[in-house]
């Protein structure tokens, strides 16, 4: 009979920020998670308000009237450049998992030469893309709503 070894998570949440290595792979993971609760907060949000319509529509313009509020609008704000990286690093680990970032395959000796010279500059990349379009979003954002 197989039997799987089994590694208890005894950390929990805590194990995204407490443990292991530090390097930008470490960060982009993070900033992944956090990015795609928070859209996924977003969405059900969404739906809460889009929702109170059924309820008339006295209740629909005061959900509304509170949407206005300049700490939502910069929240909106937020969301679009959570859903910029949330969307490049996507991209950027299907890249990696179908290999067409991996570079050549080579003798997996430590340091990983594949992971150094191609899997870093995609990184860096993704998040020098992410930080232009965030910018270019909040200006013309910002310049629209008049805040």
């Amino acid at each position: 009979m197989l039997q799987l070894k089994r590694h208890p998570n005894k950390l929990g949440i805590g194990g995204w920020l407490l443990k292991g290595r530090w390097g930008y792979e470490r960060y982009l993971y993070i900033l992944h998670r956090i990015t795609g609760l928070g859209i996924l907060t977003y969405f059900l949000l969404h739906i809460f308000v889009t929702s109170s319509r059924v309820l008339g529509m006295k209740t629909w313009e005061a959900v509304m009237g509170v949407l206005h509020h300049p700490v939502f609008m910069l929240g909106e704000y937020a969301v679009y450049a959570a859903f910029i990286f949330h969307a490049l690093n996507g991209i950027r680990l299907i890249l990696i998992e179908y290999g067409f970032a991996v570079g050549k395959a080579e003798e997996p000796v430590y340091p990983y030469r594949s992971s150094v010279n191609v899997q870093r500059p995609l990184g860096v990349g993704v998040m020098v893309l992410a930080v232009i379009l965030a910018l270019v979003g909040a200006a013309r954002f910002f310049m629209l709503n008049g805040g």
